[in-house]
């Protein structure tokens, strides 16, 4: 496949490499998210570091994995131990702002709150999905998050179905008033745009637009309004950005398709 074509999963994986910083603690599932993690730290972010919720710290990472409980995931790792590493890594007061964490769900409002629990009434739900893992520890107390979600109006609504994990919440200071440390969404990647949260408000917000997509055709696909004023587009992958991402990260195409 010739580097000037890149489909939208290339695209999101790349914009979300691109918010890890060197240094940063990734934490993340498999698929897209940890992609982008293993792109990141391939193309801008060698020192980061990559850590799951069974307990692999620093994995080599030299094949995709297909779950956290995939042997793939242990190998040569930093430290391979157990659910309470990986959350007492998530909560270390000095590390705490270089955390990120990488998520996904069913539904997202405009502060960035999901829902992966329902959909409809909790006790007699429309779906009900496998559950939140650690979806609520994760969104409660990383630095940043990252959130990967497919554009539909059916999942940006303007109230939630359930709420599995805080965003923002209530606004400016809807985490401080729940106890909440510091931290929170940082960016909203989609198959059309990337999102991010406004310093004041906390509302979200359009950061980019994927190139060919206009900000009205992801306005029209959200069921709420969100300012598009400071949206600029979002650059193609490079040439060796997406070498990287295809040859060195997910060369079976398992994920990027």
């Amino acid at each position: 496949m010739p580097a000037s074509y890149y489909n939208s999963k290339e695209l999101m994986a790349i914009a979300a490499a691109r918010e890890i910083k060197n240094g940063d603690i990734v934490f993340c599932g498999t698929g897209i998210s940890l992609v982008a993690a293993m792109a990141a730290k391939k193309i801008s972010a060698p020192d980061s570091v990559i850590f799951f919720e069974t307990g692999a710290i620093d994995s080599k990472l030299e094949e995709v994995p297909l779950a956290v409980g995939d042997s793939r995931v242990m190998f040569g790792t930093s430290v391979n131990g157990n659910l309470a590493d990986a959350f007492a890594t998530m909560q270390n007061r000095i590390t705490g702002p270089h955390v990120v964490g990488i998520m996904g769900a069913a539904q997202i409002d405009k502060y960035g709150n999901l829902n992966s629990t329902a959909l409809g009434e909790y006790i007699k739900p429309k779906v009900r999905f496998a559950g939140s893992g650690g979806a609520c520890d994760v969104a409660s107390f990383v630095g940043r998050v990252i959130i990967f979600m497919q554009h539909e109006k059916r999942k940006f609504v303007p109230k939630l179905d359930y709420i599995t994990s805080p965003g923002w919440l209530t606004g400016p200071d809807g985490r401080k008033n729940a106890g909440l440390p510091d931290g929170g969404p940082f960016s909203v990647i989609t198959n059309m745009a990337t999102m991010g949260f406004d310093e004041t408000s906390k509302e979200m917000y359009l950061s980019g637009y994927f190139p060919g997509i206009s900000p009205k055709e992801i306005l029209n696909n959200m069921g709420f309004s969100i300012d598009v004023s400071r949206a600029r587009e979002v650059n193609p992958p490079t040439k060796f950005e997406l070498e990287v991402l295809r040859e060195k990260c997910d060369p079976q195409r398992l994920i990027i398709g």
